[in-house]
């Protein structure tokens, strides 16, 4: 095994069948071929080579036709796999009629191909993002519709800070995938395509191949490459973060979800009682991959003049990964999403785990009014002490405190504020704005 996704263990999970086929040698090298037959196409019907010869080499360009061996054989001598293809078509072109082959690759440079390839590579890859971020969003609606009212309480330096809601968690989630799911010659100067016939062809050729147009060459001008990683590095840390939410919220002492359950997935080899998480290990792994790995794409900017010796490779070896970890990431991510247990009896019991202290900011903007912010503040915070020291419920302590009935709140005013539900501020009309696509910006 030369890497997780060429495993036959591991394969399905760090990556998929789909974004495995998109980044495979066979589909690469079907684009290869699909860049010079869309070629000679267009440049025969602009009168830039002979019509035979545009036929010919068509009828060619077909990956069953293409010896791997011999391409592989060619690839290490040479250094790149797109001469080796050019030359096979050449030969059965030729073979044809001597001289007619001699039309292949006309006036077209390794990397036009090389990088054409790639960038329809990279297409299908956001297909496949787009149409699994849609399918987790969906999935989000859900639960954020479904949970809209359940108490829980947030935290904040992994301590219980105010009462909120789970639908509230997942719409702040669902934002976020929300506003990612809105993205999206040897020196190219077309110089060997007389008669200005150039940009003709380029726009031809864009045509043929459902691509737009650059405004100029950029063969050593790698941001739109940067950015796709950038992108990536971003979309999978959104998904890590929810994973690593979704590990903390599985702790024992905490218990408030579970990953989808299948029998004996997570489970131990020698502690029968244990269900570790499982699909929430694999994103936040594969999503820390794919940071480090597109700081790569980012050293791969700086280039030399017009064409690079060195940092184009960058590419080859890293957008692979990138692209297949960060579709495993997201199919794992729609799987826990799609299956989450979530058990609102827990969040319930963690709400009164501190007696009242975790609605102790309610309390004091209560009595805030009666005896000023800072002072109110203070005396909460002394009797939130002592509710636990104590083991006694905050509301209790209030009750009884003589600075807090000189406030002249009544017993049924405290209760009021010591009571989660009434403290969830706008957690619910925010779920809402999120579902109706109605905020802001």
């Amino acid at each position: 095994m030369s890497s997780v996704t060429d495993s036959v263990i591991f394969r399905n999970i760090f990556s998929t069948p789909a974004i495995s086929s998109v980044w495979s040698d066979t589909q690469r090298t079907s684009y290869y071929l699909l860049f010079e037959a869309s070629l000679a196409s267009v440049q025969a019907d602009i009168g830039i080579v002979p019509r035979q010869a545009a036929d010919a080499i068509l009828a060619f360009c077909h990956v069953t036709n293409i010896d791997f061996d011999e391409l592989r054989i060619q690839t290490e001598k040479i250094g790149y796999p797109v001469l080796g293809v050019v030359k096979q078509i050449v030969q059965k072109v030729n073979s044809l009629q001597p001289g007619l082959g001699e039309w292949v690759h006309w006036g077209a440079t390794t990397q036009d191909v090389t990088d054409t390839a790639t960038i329809l590579q990279l297409r299908d890859t956001l297909d496949l993002v787009s149409a699994t971020l849609n399918a987790i969003t969906s999935d989000l609606r859900r639960l954020c519709q479904t949970h809209k009212t359940t108490l829980m309480v947030a935290r904040s330096n992994l301590q219980q800070a105010v009462p909120m809601t789970f639908g509230f968690k997942m719409a702040r989630l669902l934002a976020t995938f929300e506003r990612t799911n809105n993205f999206g010659g040897a020196a190219g100067t077309l110089a060997t395509i007389k008669d200005g016939r150039g940009l003709e062809c380029q726009a031809a050729l864009a045509q043929k191949l459902n691509l737009s147009i650059p405004e100029i060459a950029w063969h050593t001008e790698r941001d739109r490459i940067a950015e796709v990683g950038g992108f990536f590095a971003l979309l999978t840390g959104t998904c890590s973060k929810f994973a690593t939410d979704i590990k903390l919220m599985m702790q024992t002492e905490v218990g408030e979800v579970s990953e989808p359950f299948y029998p004996h997935r997570g489970s131990s080899s020698t502690m029968p009682q244990k269900r570790n998480p499982i699909s929430s290990v694999y994103i936040t792994a594969m999503g820390a991959t794919v940071r480090q790995l597109s700081a790569a794409l980012y050293d791969a900017v700086v280039e030399y003049h017009e064409r690079a010796t060195g940092p184009w490779e960058i590419e080859w070896i890293v957008l692979p990964q990138i692209c297949t970890l960060t579709h495993a990431v997201l199919l794992h991510t729609f799987e826990l999403i799609t299956g989450l247990e979530v058990h609102s009896d827990a969040m319930k019991r963690n709400l009164e785990i501190t007696r009242g202290g975790v609605v102790s900011e309610a309390v004091m903007m209560g009595l805030a009014p009666k005896l000023g912010r800072q002072f109110a503040h203070d005396l909460v915070y002394e009797l939130c002490r002592r509710s636990v020291q104590e083991d006694l419920p905050l509301l209790t302590l209030l009750c009884a405190d003589d600075q807090v009935r000189e406030s002249g709140l009544s017993k049924e005013e405290l209760e009021g504020l010591c009571d989660p539900a009434s403290y969830t501020g706008l957690s619910v009309e925010m779920v809402d704005r999120v579902l109706a696509d109605t905020y802001p910006g």
